[in-house]
Order: structure tokens, then C-alpha cells, then sequence
């Protein structure tokens, strides 16, 4: 994908900003750009201006920022796992991270001091420290990590529902159900940051490990044979990915089925080689949910459709076709 999709990737962020009830052009988008990074004047408006850079283009850039994280992590933990059917959420750290947000703005944990973001992160951080910790317990091998996951996901999903049915008044609920399904409505530019850096880091220490990732490819036995130190490796990297998938979550709630599908289309593209599936797959994420975002606020404009809906509506097919060809493959 490479270039292609980095040029890709910059076209479709600069188009989605100019979708909307204000009329905007490319050209302006990347005059806003280029002149708050110089410190030129624009020629447009304030108010022009300050739509792309106060509200879209944050927004779009935190799209790209999940979109690619999401995807970055499911290919790895599809790898990782051996499960093509595996997910960023897999390990739990979705769930904490619901129970921790309705802690903080149901309960009023931290008493005003902490965010919804914060109480997310606390939250997946530990679930996610519960499931590894389970998974120790009974083993520590990857279907082991499976079932702790889905043991995890179950405990927290239901501590979150026990804490708004019996605490959340109407409008906290519907406050929590938005977040609960995704949105990055509220999304600026510290949070793009903060995303976009945990999000590098991550690509790196990925990369760093792309021959031990195609090496599990085989099982953990042979990539032992191989030279690789598996539960090191495989620590590390249910680490780093829990890590990111914990700081997604806390900015733009739960997103599913982004890093659930675009493995799959990014192997269909690369190859299943590492080196080129982490990027593709980064790349694919982030163009995908830029423009689900998009369609997620405009389609039924004033009102907005949650994201984490938009991208189920896409992605349950995409997961039906999943389950038959590995049905296929067995």
C-alpha cells in the first residue's frame, strides 16, 4: 500500500472535512493547514476556519488515529492468538473500560476530579490486568488467554449494566449509551495526540517483532524452534495492544468490528507477511473509519448515528463471510 496509501489516506481526511451543512473545498482545508502550521493568514473566515480546525479536522484525524490503532491490533492478535476471529476487544479491555466510564459519570467515583476518559482507561487497564492474571493461572496458552478474555468481557459487561440500571438516572443513561456505542463527537486535538503517540509507539515495538508474529504463524512450538521466546514475545505484545486498545476506548468508546474485519482485507492486499500487513492493515483502518465517521454525522444530519453502530451495520456482514471461509478452510 505504501505511498498509495498514505496519499489515499490524506485525500479522504481532507474530503470528509468538507462534508457537511458548511460549504468547504479541499483547497481550504489545506489552507487552514498550511497556515495554522506557518502562522500565514488563510483568507477565509474565522468562523470557516474554525469549523476545519476547531471541529472537523480534529474529529477526522481522531477517526484515522482509531481507525488505524483498531486494525493495527486485531492483526496482531489474529497472529498472535492463531484465531482469525479475534479482536482488539478480545482481552477484555472494552468492557473495563465501560464499567470504569459508568463508575465515574453514574457514580460520581473521584467527585468530579476525574474524567469519563480516565475512569475509561482505569477501567481497561484492570480488566485487562484481571484476564492476564486468569490466564497465568490457568496456563498462560492462547486459548487460555481466549476464554480469560471472554470471562473478563462477560464480569465487566455486567458490572455495567448492574451500575446503570440501578444508579443512572434518564439522561445518564442515554449519555452512557452514546459513549457505550462509540463517538468521537468530543474528540480534540489533546486527544488526537495523545492517541496518535501511543499509536506510533505501538507500530514500532510491532514491527520490531514482525518475524516472531509470522513465526507464530506456525504455532508456538515452532516458533520456539525457531529461536523465539514466546511467553516474552507474546506478553509484550498482549501488552502494548491492550495498552492502545485502552487509550482508543477511553477517547471514542467502544468502535467494534474495525480491528475484527480489516486484517482480513489487509492480508487480501499484502500478503500475510508482517512487515507489510502492520502498516496496510494501520492504513485500511484508518481510511475506513474516516469515512464511516463521516457518514455516522452527516446521513441523518442534525441528529448522529453512534460510530460503534455505523461500523456493526458494515461489519456484521464482513464477519458472516469470515466465519464461512474459515469454516471452509477447516
Amino acid at each position: 500500500m505504501g505511498g498509495g496509501g498514505l496519499l489515499l489516506l490524506v485525500l479522504s481526511v481532507a474530503v470528509a472535512i468538507t462534508i457537511g451543512p458548511a460549504e468547504l473545498a479541499v483547497g481550504d482545508v489545506f489552507r487552514v493547514v498550511a497556515g495554522k502550521l506557518s502562522g500565514t493568514e488563510t483568507g477565509l473566515t474565522a468562523i470557516r476556519e474554525g469549523i476545519v480546525w476547531e471541529l472537523r479536522l480534529p474529529r477526522t484525524a481522531a477517526a484515522a488515529v482509531c481507525g488505524a490503532g483498531l486494525a493495527l491490533c486485531g492483526a496482531v492478535l489474529q497472529s498472535l492468538l492463531r484465531n482469525p476471529l479475534a479482536d482488539p476487544f478480545v482481552l477484555g479491555v472494552s468492557s473495563g473500560a465501560s464499567t470504569g466510564a459508568v463508575t465515574v459519570v453514574v457514580l460520581g467515583v473521584g467527585g468530579g476530579a476525574v474524567s469519563l476518559s480516565a475512569g475509561a482507561f482505569a477501567g481497561a487497564v484492570v480488566s485487562f490486568g484481571l484476564v492476564l492474571l486468569l490466564a497465568q493461572i490457568s496456563g498462560g496458552t492462547t486459548d487460555r488467554v481466549l476464554l480469560s478474555g471472554i470471562a473478563g468481557m462477560q464480569l465487566f459487561s455486567a458490572l455495567t449494566s448492574f451500575i446503570v440500571l440501578t444508579s443512572a438516572d434518564a439522561e445518564q443513561t442515554r449519555g452512557v449509551l452514546f459513549w457505550l456505542l462509540g463517538s468521537l463527537s468530543g474528540a480534540g486535538w489533546g486527544e488526537v495526540a495523545l492517541c496518535a503517540g501511543v499509536l506510533a509507539a505501538v507500530l514500532v515495538t510491532c514491527l520490531a517483532r514482525a518475524d516472531a508474529l509470522d513465526a507464530f504463524a506456525f504455532g508456538p512450538e515452532a516458533a520456539a524452534a525457531l529461536g523465539v521466546s514466546v511467553r516474552r514475545v507474546r506478553l509484550l505484545l498482549l501488552l502494548v495492544t491492550a495498552l492502545l486498545t485502552a487509550v482508543l476506548v477511553s477517547v471514542a468508546g467502544a468502535i467494534g468490528f474495525v480491528g475484527l474485519v480489516l486484517p482480513h482485507a489487509a492480508r487480501a492486499v499484502s500478503g500475510s507477511g508482517h512487515r507489510r500487513l502492520l502498516p496496510t492493515a494501520a492504513l485500511a483502518g484508518a481510511v475506513f473509519l474516516v469515512w464511516v465517521d463521516t457518514a455516522a454525522r452527516t446521513l441523518l444530519d442534525p441528529r448522529e448515528i453512534p460510530v460503534g453502530v455505523a461500523t456493526s451495520l458494515i461489519g456484521v456482514p464482513a464477519f458472516v463471510l469470515i466465519l464461512h471461509r474459515s469454516r471452509s478452510v477447516r
